[in-house]
């Protein structure tokens, strides 16, 4: 069997070069990182939870008309995803007060906020992904207006189905993080919800009793963080039971 070829690596994942043109495989780490990588462990398992929650979000995404890079899961910690050019900019949906926001502004973290705001950060490590206006993305040529446009309409739709989704099962959804991607068909280009969406980019609270069920669990060290992604997942069906305490198996 031919080595893939590695084209990059994060902090939680690998890219591969796909099989097909067009396409890459992307590979979940079990690495957690948190405060631009200050702190750094490996969780046993988190790659193989975020590889099958991330799956399950982007389909259900899809079946909404929401366009993303999703093509497959491949097996328990890849999946197939188009090729596209991403957007430098992190994308930000808050419903309640939270981490960054709540240092910036002196709001009381869980506060509920009047509507969902959405905010930008420049993708930019060495920075430490600065927060930046809409002003800053138009003047540097990071997007244009109309791509602001869509990506509100993007990061808004992601918002209303993922709240109905968490409520469902008990969870409130604090606030996330997407990234969004370029493709081009022909002439045209469109905006496509890129990367992963999992606990690793969303802050997840038990409606009843405020348990933290996301990366905050790390942030924090307020316990297993394996044990909060199987929750999430539990709730949401995703593994099944057997598979939800030991989801360190690769295939």
């Amino acid at each position: 069997m031919a080595r893939r070829k590695k084209i990059y690596e994060g902090k939680a994942k690998i890219l591969y070069e796909g099989p097909e043109p067009g396409t890459i495989v992307q590979y979940f780490k079990d690495d957690a990182t948190a405060f631009n990588a200050e702190k750094k462990d490996v969780i046993d398992g988190k790659g193989v939870l975020n590889n099958r929650l991330s799956e399950f979000f982007m389909n259900g995404l899809a079946q909404i008309g929401v366009p993303t890079h999703f093509i497959r899961r491949l097996n328990m910690r890849e999946q197939l995803v188009r090729s596209c050019e991403i957007v430098p900019l992190e994308v930000i949906v808050r419903n309640y007060a939270a981490g960054s926001m709540s240092k910036r502004l002196g709001i009381a973290e869980g506060t509920q906020l009047p509507r969902p705001i959405v905010e930008y950060c420049y993708k930019d490590d060495a920075l430490g992904d600065p927060l930046v206006t809409e002003e800053h993305i138009a003047a540097f040529g990071w997007a244009s207006q109309q791509d602001m446009e869509d990506i509100l309409s993007l990061a808004l739709r992601v918002n209303d189905f993922l709240s109905g989704v968490m409520l469902a099962v008990g969870i409130r959804l604090v606030d996330f993080k997407i990234e969004i991607g370029r493709v081009y068909d022909g002439d045209f280009q469109r905006l496509i919800i890129a990367d992963e969406i999992s606990p690793d980019s969303c802050r997840l609270w038990d409606i009843e009793t405020g348990q933290k069920l996301d990366k905050d669990v790390f942030r924090r060290d307020l316990g297993s963080l394996t044990d909060a992604y199987s929750e999430v997942a539990r709730r949401l069906g995703v593994l099944p039971q057997s598979n939800v305490s030991k989801p360190t198996l690769i295939n």
